[in-house]
């Protein structure tokens, strides 16, 4: 169906770009909680040994630690798996780093339902609504390994606390090298005149290839990939909103406080009334199974949310 090739998991370019940035800045220091190996921090840690610290599985400490690093001048990366990060330190992230505004980069890997089988314990899909609820702290998902290189080579001069998530499957090359991106600005990676797609991290692939299914049927769809979740780039929505028949959300979260509600929310407070569907996690106790089984279960797979589409059309 598509010709666009597929990359390297997010998180290993996280850690390639990360290394490389390091070499040139010795200023930067990488906290892990036990996340050396599940982080693909090991060449880090080979590399630069003086610029990695190792607290073990306590992460209300590692977001302590990080916070006092970044008041002595170094610019920390976090890194720990984002539903324990966003969850047993979530005190420390609104304390230590957003309300001190120490510019720490917190890294949530293994996001989403990027664990699989481990089950509900281990998915993070409440991390978007909880942390858009916090002051002065940003929140960025990039979607393929372009976003990813560009998001942290901007993190690395972020002034602000930010958090970034990543998962761990290899994704699609979906933008081309000589795209812009800017942490704050939405990219349109398809242009359609009929539905607007909207989604964020990793399942912007899934509404890519959804498009692609849409268009043999004669249905032109805008995808966008929204990389930051907040702040949120509300010009480029309600453009691509105002000329839509039909709008679509997806997202590797839970329909509660993500990317849908805040769509839902800037689509009523302008009076814009679209056909509008939220697809995520609903509220109930999840499917076991992994993570394409999960997305795939709750109609997040190309072919599901392309007959999302098509349905809203045919009854809106």
């Amino acid at each position: 169906m598509s010709d666009i090739k597929i990359g390297k998991p997010n998180l290993e370019v996280f850690a390639e770009t990360l290394l490389l940035e390091a070499k040139k800045n010795s200023s930067i220091t990488v906290v892990t909680s036990d996340s050396r190996g599940s982080g693909k921090l090991v060449p880090f840690g080979k590399e630069l040994p003086k610029q990695i610290v190792e607290v073990g599985i306590a992460e209300q400490n590692l977001v302590g630690i990080s916070a006092g690093l970044a008041a002595s001048r170094k610019k920390v990366f976090a890194v720990s798996p984002a539903s324990f990060l966003t969850a047993r330190s979530l005190e420390q992230i609104k304390a230590d780093i957003a309300y001190s505004n120490h510019p720490v980069c917190l890294v949530g890997i293994s996001a989403g339902i990027s664990y699989g089988q481990l089950g509900s314990t281990h998915h993070s899909i409440h991390d978007f609504a909880v942390l858009r609820c916090i002051n002065n702290l940003s929140i960025v998902a990039p979607s393929d390994n372009f976003e990813t290189t560009e998001a942290i080579k901007q993190a690395v001069d972020y002034q602000n606390p930010l958090y970034i998530r990543f998962g761990k499957k290899p994704m699609m090359d979906i933008h081309s090298h000589n795209a812009s991106f800017k942490i704050g600005k939405a990219i349109i990676a398809k242009k359609g005149e009929d539905v607007l797609l909207i989604a964020t991290g990793e399942t912007v692939q899934r509404a890519y290839l959804a498009a692609q299914i849409l268009e043999q049927n004669e249905i032109h769809a805008t995808v966008i990939s929204m990389h930051t979740i907040k702040p949120f780039d509300e010009e480029t929505f309600l453009n691509e909103a105002r000329k839509a028949k039909v709008i679509v959300s997806v997202e590797e979260h839970s329909i509660y406080g993500g990317l849908g509600e805040q769509c839902a929310s800037l689509l009523a407070q302008n009076k814009i009334n679209t056909c509008f569907k939220i697809l995520g996690i609903p509220d109930e106790y999840m499917i076991n199974g992994s993570q394409s089984d999960v997305l795939d279960h709750y109609n997040m797979s190309p072919e599901k949310i392309s007959k999302t589409v098509s349905d809203l059309l045919i009854n809106k």
